[in-house]
This record gives structure tokens, C-alpha cells and sequence, in this order.
């Protein structure tokens, strides 16, 4: 899952992006409207976290630029103005959600998840392949029935290629689904974490490296 934060209070931001990072997800961060925009156009979220007040661009017009435009990315708005005119009126701009500050983090993570699972094409809730079993519910994999300890990015990595069923991945796209805009373009890292993940994943192989990616 790809999410992007657009809130003009950085601790806030930074605090919520952090926290979403911690349950596997890729979090890029914008403090404007301006900028909210530019990344939305740049590249394919999953969820905006969308902070009503914004500088440059109001959150109001973001959210009125996306539904104009027909955007896929579902929207949670947060504001401070928790009255039902307001929330009719955020929802009215094209928000799929409403969040009032203060809110309690498990319940805007709840409310990410349920955006994604609305956005995103329906999937079975344990997925299979080569032997390889991958519980979303509890974000637990194995192989031939034994458990795979996996890291964060190793499970997002692996995710992505199941989630391909059996089609090439780039490195391109696995940088993008599984890592955020903060990583290098030229890093080794995709590298890195496939070696640990394959050596996880144990004999006989069952990623394979092909012209520009991997297949599994």
C-alpha cells in the first residue's frame, strides 16, 4: 500500500507516516497543497491523508482537483472542524472518508486499510503460489507449511511479486510499491533485500531473475 500524507503540522506528519510504516506501508510526506498535487500527478497512491487546511492549495481545492480529474487514490480528509455540515461538505468535494482532530491512530489506520481494500481489486485473504503462502490478515508467510520470518520490507517485497501472479516485476516497480520517495533510485537495496528473502524462502528457488526484474 502506497500512502501519501499531505499536512501542513510536520510533527503530525512525520509522526503519522512514521507510524503507518510500521504496519509495512509506503509513506511519502507533503507539508502543502502545492506540492500534495505535483506527487499526485507524479505517481500512483493508494490513499491521501489529506489535511483540510493546507498552505498554497486548501485541502478543499485538492480534493476538488482529484475528483475533477477522476483520480483512482482515495481520499481520508482530517480537519479540525468536526460539525455535520463540515463533514457533509469535505465529503461533498470528493473525500471518501472523514477524520476530526484529535483522533485515536488505530482508528485512522482502520480507516487507510478499509480506502485501500475499496481501491484495490479484490484478493483473496491468504495468497498461494509455488508452496508459498502469504495470511494478509496476519501478515504471516510460509513456505510448505513452515513460517518465514520475514522483515517489513522483506514481506512487502514478497507481497508485490504474489500479488503478480507469476508476472515480471521491475526493480522500477518494486521500488515504488515497497519502498517510498526517499530512496535512492540507483540503491542496491532491491538487490539486498531479495538475496535475505530468497535465502528465507530456502531451496529449491522460487524467485527467479529475469531481463529487468523477478518473477515468482
Amino acid at each position: 500500500m502506497r500512502i501519501l500524507v499531505a499536512e501542513d503540522e510536520k510533527a503530525l506528519a512525520d509522526l503519522l507516516a512514521d507510524g503507518l510504516r510500521r504496519h509495512a506501508m509506503t509513506v511519502d510526506v507533503t507539508y502543502d497543497g502545492a506540492t500534495a498535487l505535483e506527487r499526485l500527478a507524479a505517481d500512483d497512491y493508494d490513499v491521501l491523508v489529506l489535511d483540510r487546511d493546507l498552505p498554497e492549495v486548501h485541502g478543499d481545492e485538492v480534493c476538488r482537483r482529484l475528483a475533477q480529474g477522476g483520480a483512482a487514490v482515495r481520499i481520508l480528509m482530517l480537519t479540525a472542524a468536526g460539525t455535520v455540515t463540515e463533514r457533509a461538505a469535505g465529503l461533498g468535494l470528493g473525500a471518501d472518508d472523514y477524520l476530526c482532530k484529535p483522533f485515536a491512530y488505530a482508528e485512522l489506520l482502520a480507516r487507510v486499510r478499509a480506502l485501500h481494500r475499496r481501491r484495490a481489486a479484490p484478493l483473496p485473504p491468504t495468497l498461494e503460489r509455488a508452496g508459498v503462502t502469504l495470511d494478509g490478515a496476519r501478515r504471516q508467510a510460509h513456505r510448505d507449511g513452515r513460517y518465514l520470518p520475514l522483515s517489513r520490507k522483506e514481506y512487502a517485497v514478497l507481497e508485490v511479486l504474489m500479488r503478480a501472479r507469476g508476472a515480471v516485476v521491475t526493480t522500477e516497480e518494486l521500488l515504488e510499491r515497497a519502498w517510498d520517495e526517499r530512496t535512492d533510485p540507483f540503491t542496491t537495496v532491491v538487490k539486498a533485500t531479495m538475496s535475505k528473502l530468497r535465502a528465507k524462502l530456502g531451496e529449491p528457488p522460487v524467485i527467479t531473475t529475469v531481463s529487468g526484474g523477478y518473477r515468482l
